[in-house]
């Protein structure tokens, strides 16, 4: 079927959208000899693994569940960073990952008889204490107080022993300069560590293929770490691979007018694209702009019950109608992975679109789905 015949909501990941990022990236790969991983916290549709598996090195998880299906779809590189892991969890983890990184020494050393005859090449993250956020501090590891890694002053002289990684994370939805300042940081503050270690990891947050991204200066960065400290380069992007390649479809399903008309979706903020209240952002919608730039302004609301869950104002050269579907873009990343089902709302369907415009239905869901999650 064709994309207007999908049913409502549904998100719909564009392959060929995916595959040109993942070019991108892969160039990367190839241009400095550094490993890229896909960033799962971001995206997680499995179908398509097999297809990021042919472009870049492998993926990173944030925990067990998302490490074993990296395991179970990928079949590529397996790293994991949590901030606490429980004797359970390691136990697998040290099956099925190559690389791991711990948050605390007191987390290294509780589970070292578990990890340090296991094969895994195991780091410790850092805390440069450099943040790179401007007004966003739930998106900053490096705020005073922050639970994400390791500072300077609580480090020993060396990296402990059989550590042979140093991972450091400070970006969010980001260019390469807030990259290369970080790295001239640690540099100055943890260079005695990089000496010593086989690996980096420059954690995710890089947008790497956006169109205004200065990849010359992320290739400088990853160049000069790994001929300066003789290091494999590891960069985590998640957004960067399904950037602009997803899209959910929405239905206008009634029009409540209240000082402005109020379109409600068969969609919803709260439920299918959670960022667009936790960031906020507002979500671009196709053929549309903001409020009095075209005719008509609306806003667009859900059918849950709470009152605030409302993706926003946005106007239009034609009043759209109940029936009408709006086309939401930029919906492959943190959409899927963040959703739920709050109201009993219905998840959207999964639909992939391959190159020739033909949509297949990956995953549909129902009742069961809502239910089972409950008790």
């Amino acid at each position: 079927m064709k994309a207007n015949e999908l049913a409502t909501p549904v998100y719909l990941v564009d392959e060929k959208k995916l595959e040109d990022n993942l070019k991108i990236l892969s160039k990367v790969e190839k241009d400095t000899g550094c490993h890229i991983l896909l960033a799962q916290k971001a995206f997680s549709m499995f179908k398509v693994y097999p297809l990021v598996a042919k472009y870049i090195s492998g993926a990173t998880a944030s925990g067990l569940y998302e490490a074993r299906l990296a395991h179970e779809e990928m079949h590529a590189e397996n790293h994991v960073f949590c901030p606490a892991y429980t004797a359970e969890e390691m136990h697998e983890l040290t099956q099925i990952c190559d690389h791991m990184i711990f948050n605390s020494l007191r987390q290294l050393e509780l589970h070292r008889s578990i990890w340090e005859n296991s094969g895994v090449s195991v780091g410790i993250r850092i805390n440069p204490e450099f943040s790179t956020q401007e007004g966003h501090e739930i998106y900053d590891p490096c705020s005073p107080g922050s639970r994400l890694g390791i500072r300077r002053c609580n480090l020993p002289d060396h990296l402990p022993k059989k550590v042979e990684g140093i991972h450091f994370h400070t970006l969010c939805e980001q260019g390469s300069e807030p990259l290369a300042a970080t790295v001239k940081a640690v540099e100055e503050n943890f260079g005695n560590y990089l000496h010593e270690a086989k690996w980096v990891n420059l954690g995710g947050g890089h947008h790497i293929t956006k169109p205004d991204y200065n990849i010359s200066l992320l290739e400088e960065t990853i160049k000069h770490l790994r001929e300066t400290y003789d290091v494999e380069v590891y960069v985590e992007p998640g957004e960067a691979i399904a950037l602009n390649a997803g899209y959910l479809y929405t239905k206008v399903m009634d029009i409540v007018d209240n000082d402005i008309p109020v379109l409600i979706l068969d969609t919803s903020a709260a439920c299918h694209m959670p960022d667009v209240l936790e960031m906020p952002y507002r979500p671009p919608l196709r053929d549309s702009g903001l409020p009095g730039e075209k005719k008509y302004t609306v806003r667009l609301g859900s059918r849950t019950c709470l009152a605030g869950d409302i993706i926003g104002d946005f106007s239009f050269d034609k009043m759209p109608e109940i029936g009408d579907t709006l086309i939401f873009e930029d919906m492959a990343i943190y959409s899927m992975v963040k959703n739920n089902t709050f109201n009993g709302m219905p998840l959207p369907d999964i639909a992939l679109m391959h190159e020739n415009g033909d949509c297949e239905v990956i995953k549909h869901f129902g009742y069961s789905d809502f239910k089972e999650r409950l008790s």
